[in-house]
């Protein structure tokens, strides 16, 4: 990976952080039953992972460019 890939997957890692703590803080879940929004970490952090994947789609592959570029000649 670039960095610029890590920087892109590093925002949607905090992106997804913050989105994932206030989906707990606003709608949670109030008894406490549900294993991803019950507790603030495992909010968090599943926020986390997936602002993380998310962003990560937006990242180009430049081995695919140079691919890419050869069958074009």
């Amino acid at each position: 990976m670039t960095k610029r890939a890590y920087i892109i997957t590093g925002i949607g890692i905090i992106v997804g952080l913050i989105a994932g703590y206030l989906y707990y803080q606003e709608i949670g879940c109030v008894t406490g039953t549900c294993a991803i929004t019950s507790k603030p970490i495992n909010s968090t952090l599943y926020g986390g992972l997936m602002g993380g994947l998310l962003f990560n789609l937006f990242v180009s592959n430049p081995k695919k460019k140079e691919k890419q570029n050869e069958q074009d000649n």
